[in-house]
């Protein structure tokens, strides 16, 4: 089960360098609700992954994301030349294609981090993608970051990092959560937790770190934060929670072990984390026992916020409500994505923003 943001003042940024670069040239990682240029996403081509059929569930599940997506911004799909035809038969118009070969669909995890200066200057920095600690094939996918910055002319910070952006959440102002299980974990490095923590921090231009312990060895991802709890703005938390904890459910355990810790944390000013919950969906459509239904994996894009429906109509209608008070001005755009949550996803995990210049 896949368990599976605000400008981040420059003056706050300066733990994030270029090789030989000064302070004023720190960078820090846009908002996901800032101005986007466009959005990228990935073709998934591995039968070995899902089967034939489920392949091409997945598949025209991503068009749909993609599809509704460009009606408020540019979408890119990355896929080698040697299946764009079948994208593009499926993608339909207006939709562009870049021939970047793929294995899977997780472009929040294989995709670049984009970052930027004071100066509005983008760059990538970077997150190795490492297949979860090698529990996948990811040839193509380990090089999609990189790729995409030689392509549009990025500088490619080195860190050292190896995990995926889906485990981590920030609220744009210098605070980052994740779960310990994904980042302080040997299938992505066997460093010390504080040496994680300043490599995570320094990736993203953070200043505090809130760790939760997770689950790790539980699901592909260690349990990634990303379908638990997001950032909405400064200092405020949306979090998914199941109706009780369950003895003989690991994860309704550690989604409150995550509450309790969002809910004791002061940041360096005292402040609380503002936190709001949203309950999790019980009659949902799938059946399938490791369906992922997050409500909270969620996508902002330009003027609109993607989200999924699950078919639980009280609990859909509750998400749709609470994400229109937080994202007040944009349309919220609910989809039927059973097959992305059939795979251990959500829309958030398909998807990676490339800011404006100048964000």
């Amino acid at each position: 089960m896949k368990q599976t943001r605000r400008t981040f003042l420059a003056a706050s940024a300066a733990s994030l360098l270029a090789p030989g670069a000064t302070a004023q040239e720190a960078w820090h990682m846009p908002p996901e609700d800032a101005s986007h240029l466009r959005t990228f996403m990935q073709w998934p081509v591995s039968v070995d992954v899902y089967g034939a059929r489920l392949l091409k569930r997945v598949q025209s599940s991503i068009a749909d994301i993609a599809r509704a997506i460009s009606a408020f911004e540019e979408v890119v799909v990355l896929v080698a030349d040697e299946h764009r035809a079948e994208a593009v038969a499926a993608l339909g118009d207006g939709i562009a294609t870049w021939d970047i070969p793929t294995d899977d669909l997780w472009c929040r995890d294989s995709g670049p981090t984009f970052v930027a200066n004071e100066s509005g200057e983008l760059a990538v920095s970077q997150i190795q993608f490492n297949g979860w600690g090698d529990k996948q094939e990811h040839g193509h996918d380990a090089q999609i970051a990189r790729r995409i910055a030689d392509r549009i002319g990025l500088k490619y910070l080195e860190t050292g990092l190896v995990g995926e952006q889906g485990g981590l959440e920030h609220d744009g102002t210098g605070l980052v959560l994740a779960h310990a299980s994904s980042w302080v974990n040997p299938n992505r490095d066997t460093a010390p937790r504080e040496v994680i923590e300043r490599k995570l921090l320094s990736a993203v231009g953070g200043r505090q770190m809130i760790w939760a312990p997770g689950i790790a060895g539980a699901d592909i991802t260690d349990y990634h934060i990303d379908a638990l709890a997001r950032f909405v703005a400064p200092g405020k938390v949306l979090i998914q929670m199941p109706q009780s904890v369950s003895p003989d459910d690991p994860w309704s355990r550690a989604a409150h072990e995550t509450l309790g810790v969002l809910r004791d944390f002061h940041a360096a000013d005292g402040k609380a984390l503002e936190i709001i919950t949203l309950a999790e969906p019980v009659d949902v459509r799938s059946q399938k026992n490791d369906f992922v239904a997050s409500y909270v994996n969620f996508y902002v894009c330009n003027g609109a916020v993607i989200c999924s429906n699950f078919g639980d109509d009280a609990a859909d209608g509750e998400a749709a409500e609470v994400l229109q008070q937080l994202y007040p001005g944009r349309r919220i755009v609910s989809l039927n994505t059973d097959p992305i949550g059939e795979s251990g996803g959500g829309i958030h995990c398909a998807t990676q923003q490339q800011p404006e210049a100048g964000t």
